[in-house]
Order: structure tokens, then C-alpha cells, then sequence
């Protein structure tokens, strides 16, 4: 009986042991299954049926990103003193470009400004060719705001003003220099200091991309985001022209702006003629070839690598594959587009309500200047203002950059940035009749995109699309650097303030009351 006994329980052992070798191996394969189904869902090519299915929740779009516990903060978060009452001189710069490189140009007078401990002559606006437009910084922003704002920071005058000694008025000559493009704190603290303390004036020109993006001082950044997103407000009548806008679009819901760059200027940059009428390709190349360095553009390796602006249609196709309908209501902010309604009409097919600040508001004041400062302002503010912006080609656009770094900066607003590279296979392969699982492939790549939320900056992104976290602070932060500065830091910066002008005042008056002791 031991022996039977024994001899069921060896069987047994043995059945076991069968058994745990199939399911080692049924494990194993399952492994090796889902490994296959992971690799094919990440993978692209011939047609996109391989893609696992994937979802974006639209509606969660129209409210901002989540901020994990983020806020926007460029005040100063360390002892940060008043400009003081004697400067080093007189900082003019003259900003070229655009109304958004212009912009960044300002943010960096300021800083450089204050690095120099120089008094800052109100920045001047280049008048170019492209916008036919003098208005100048004081007929698009509000200057009284712009230096009352940063009057803890540097020192602001209008107009370089007059000297009277001795009865006579001189006038002080500003020397001109030319900066290096992203130049070192080391440059203005040595050569432009070097003939600003000599000429008692220097006149930087031209100052675009003339400061180091990248500097390792936090006060510093802190200083361009309070210059950008604070000082610089445009006039009262463009930020009523542009609520006005934004009212009439919102009356009915929510409302996307888009930034459609499919433009002259950036289809010849980006060397894109090959969808093009011969005719319409000469004048493309002939821009390209008076603006532009020479350079071997190869439209098909663009192409591949996402170098073209997206077509009005591809635009439409992403928002259709992400789940927009045709309800939705979108406000254009765009130049003159190439190409003519032959390429707007499938964008309009898919989405008929379609709108620019002329259409909402048909004004005597944006008719005139459609193409002019007041026409980009109003694009700008109405961007800023909307629940979505998504801009189609953000890579060298100053208005795309500026706006998602100051949509980031105004709560964490939803941004659709499309991954033009990762979207350009799909798109070749629908054009050559591969439509299969083109909506899912079109999903999987825009969810690995960013909508907005806090991120860390990545070369080349640039400073002015992504100030995070230089510009902000978390609450609670277990990071000291993260901390939120005190609630009265503006009480303690007037407090400076006034304690410096109170020691200036008693300076001057022991220096008025030694003169007339002398003069005795």
C-alpha cells in the first residue's frame, strides 16, 4: 500500500511538473504576442490599420491644461534693488521685424538695460517695407503702463533728454554700435559699457536676437517675462477692438484660433514649391532667392521630414481626425495666403465657420491697417484670449513662438502643436491612395504632443515660447527654487523704491547745501 501510495504521489509530481512546463511556455508566448501588438501599434507604415485604438477627449481641450499645482510668477524671489538714481547713461535700440520680434527685441532692451545700469530711451519700432506702418511704440503699446510697470526694474525716458550747463543746451549724440547676435552679458558689460560711459549715450541697431537667450541668472529671465507678459500692453483702443472680437466670437461658445502659416514669406523659406502652379513657383523662388541665403531645397526630403507649413486641408484633417466637428467655430489669423481658394476650399468643406478680424468686425480702423501693426495686434490679443490656438508652422515664427509662450504663462491655455515630421509619412501615404486607419494614425501621433501643460525647454525651443519654470512657481514646492515669492512682494519693492528715493533726496539736498556754503 506504501508502495502504491508512493508511486501516485510520484505520478502526480510528474503531471505537475508537465503541467508548469505548458503553461511556462503558453506564458512566453502571450509575452511574445504582446510584445508584436505593442511594436506594430508604434509603428507607421503602408496603411495605418496597425494602429491601437486611441481616443482625445475634446471637450477637456477646451479648458486649459493641468498645471500640477503651477502658477505663473516672474516677480523677484531674491533681493532685487531699485535702479538707482544715477545711471551709467543713456540705451536707445531699434527693434526690426516684426510687431513679435519687435516684442522680444523690447524684453531684451530691458534687460540689457538694467545688466548696463543704463537708462532706457523708449524703444524705437522699425518702420519696414513688409508692415508700411510708423506707428511706432507709442502708437501700439501703452507707454504710461510700460513704465510705471518696470519702474522697480530700470529707468525709462522717452527721448534722450537735453543738457543745460552754463546757460547753453547740448544735446548728447548717441554712439552707434552693432551687437553681435546673441550676445553675451559679457559684451554689453564691457565694449557697449566701454563707449556708453564715453559717449554718455550708445544706439544699438539693429537689435533683433542681439541678447543671449539662454542666461544662467533666474532674476534675469524673471525680468524678460515681466516686460513681456505685464509692460507690454497694447493701447486701450486695440484691447477693446480685440474684447470686442473675442465677445462676438464666444457669444455662441467656444472658439479656436489658428495661426495658419501658409504664407509667401514661409512657403519660400521652407523651399515648399512642388504643389504649386509653374507660375506661382516662380514667384516663390524668385522671393526665396531675394531674401533668402542660397541653399539646395529638395521638396520631397522636405516634405518626409516636415519641413512644408501644413496645407489649409491638412489642418482641417487633423482637427477632423482628433474629433473637432464641422460646429466648430474657428478665427483665422493670417497674412495674405498663397495659392488662392484652390487651397482653402477643402479646409472651409470641413469646417464652414470660419472667421478673421475683419469679417467679426468689419471696422473702418482694421480695414485701413488689415496689414499693418494694428491688424497683427488684434490677431495677437485675440489668439491669447481664445480657448485653443494652434499654430501650423511655429518652428521660425515669431507670432506662433510669442504666443505659446504667452498663452503657457496666462494658465497653462490648451495649445494644438501638430507634430508636423511625425504627421508627414501619414500624410504621404494618404496622397497615394493608403487611407486605411489614416484618423487613428493621425490620434496616435498628436496625443504624444504637449496641449499646453508645464514641460521642460528643450533646444531649439526658445526661451519666449517656454519660460517654465524660470516664470513660474508651485505651490507647495518641496524644490526651495520653486517657491512662491511672499503675497506683498509689490509692498516691499515700493518699499525699496521710496527708501532709495528718500536717500537720493537727502543726498541732494546735502549736495545743494555744501554748494551754496562754497558759493559763500
Amino acid at each position: 500500500m506504501r508502495r502504491y501510495g508512493h508511486h501516485r504521489l510520484h505520478g502526480k509530481q510528474g503531471g505537475l511538473k508537465g503541467m508548469l512546463g505548458k503553461l511556462s511556455i503558453a506564458v512566453v508566448v502571450l509575452l511574445i504576442c504582446t510584445l508584436c501588438l505593442l511594436f506594430s501599434a508604434t509603428t507607421i507604415g503602408g496603411g495605418h490599420g496597425s494602429y491601437s485604438a486611441t481616443k482625445i477627449n475634446v471637450e477637456e481641450l477646451w479648458g486649459s491644461a493641468k498645471s500640477g499645482s503651477w502658477r505663473p510668477s516672474s516677480a523677484p524671489r531674491s533681493v532685487w534693488p531699485p535702479p538707482p538714481r544715477e545711471s551709467n547713461g543713456y540705451l536707445r535700440v531699434r527693434c526690426n521685424g516684426g510687431l513679435n520680434q519687435q516684442r522680444t527685441a523690447i524684453c531684451n532692451a530691458v534687460l540689457a538695460a538694467r545688466i548696463m545700469n543704463a537708462t532706457l530711451v523708449l524703444p524705437e519700432l522699425d518702420a519696414n517695407s513688409f508692415w508700411h506702418d510708423d506707428s511706432g511704440f507709442q502708437g501700439i503699446y501703452d507707454v504710461e503702463h510700460f513704465i510705471q510697470t518696470l519702474r522697480y526694474d530700470v529707468q525709462i525716458v522717452e527721448s534722450i533728454p537735453e543738457i543745460h550747463k552754463n546757460g547753453k543746451t547740448k544735446k548728447i549724440k548717441a554712439y552707434q554700435l552693432r551687437p553681435p547676435r546673441d550676445a553675451p552679458i559679457s559684451w554689453y558689460l564691457t565694449e557697449a559699457m566701454e563707449q556708453m560711459k564715453k559717449h554718455g549715450a550708445i544706439y544699438l541697431t539693429p537689435f533683433s536676437h542681439r541678447l543671449a537667450e539662454e542666461i544662467d541668472n533666474p532674476e534675469y529671465q524673471r525680468l524678460r517675462c515681466r516686460v513681456n507678459y505685464h509692460a507690454l500692453r497694447f493701447k486701450p483702443n486695440i484691447m477693446k477692438l480685440s474684447e470686442s472680437i473675442v465677445d462676438k466670437l464666444r457669444a455662441e461658445g467656444h472658439f479656436m484660433s489658428i495661426h495658419l502659416r501658409f504664407e509667401m514669406d514661409m512657403l519660400a523659406f521652407a523651399g515648399c514649391f512642388d504643389i504649386f502652379k509653374p507660375e506661382q513657383q516662380r514667384i516663390l523662388k524668385k522671393y526665396r532667392e531675394e531674401n533668402f541665403k542660397e541653399k539646395k531645397l529638395v521638396y520631397k526630403e522636405r516634405r518626409a521630414i516636415g519641413k512644408c507649413p501644413l496645407t489649409p486641408e491638412e489642418v482641417g484633417l487633423i482637427l477632423r481626425a482628433m474629433g473637432f466637428d464641422n460646429s466648430t467655430k474657428i478665427y483665422l489669423a493670417a497674412g495674405e495666403l498663397f495659392g488662392g481658394e484652390k487651397f482653402m476650399k477643402p479646409f472651409r468643406a470641413l469646417f464652414p465657420h470660419l472667421e478673421n478680424h475683419s469679417s467679426v468686425d468689419p471696422s473702418e480702423e482694421l480695414v485701413t491697417n488689415t496689414r499693418g501693426l494694428l491688424g497683427s495686434a488684434v490677431d495677437y490679443m485675440v489668439c491669447l484670449l481664445s480657448d485653443i490656438f494652434m499654430p501650423t508652422y511655429d518652428g521660425p515664427s515669431n507670432f506662433a513662438n510669442n504666443l505659446l509662450g504667452h498663452r503657457l504663462y496666462y494658465g497653462f491655455r490648451t495649445t494644438i502643436r501638430p507634430d508636423r515630421k511625425g504627421l508627414a509619412p501619414i500624410f504621404i501615404d494618404r496622397e497615394n491612395g493608403r487611407t486605411a486607419g489614416f484618423e487613428e494614425a493621425v490620434r496616435h501621433v498628436m496625443l504624444k504632443t504637449n496641449f499646453g501643460g508645464p514641460h521642460k525647454r528643450v533646444p531649439p525651443e526658445s526661451f519666449y515660447t517656454n519660460s517654465w519654470p524660470e516664470c513660474f512657481c508651485q505651490i507647495s514646492a518641496q524644490n526651495p527654487a520653486d517657491e512662491c515669492p511672499p503675497d506683498n512682494v509689490l509692498d516691499i519693492l515700493n518699499s525699496r523704491l521710496e527708501s532709495e528715493a528718500r536717500s537720493n533726496s537727502q543726498s541732494l539736498t546735502q549736495g545743494n547745501f555744501s554748494t551754496s556754503i562754497l558759493e559763500r
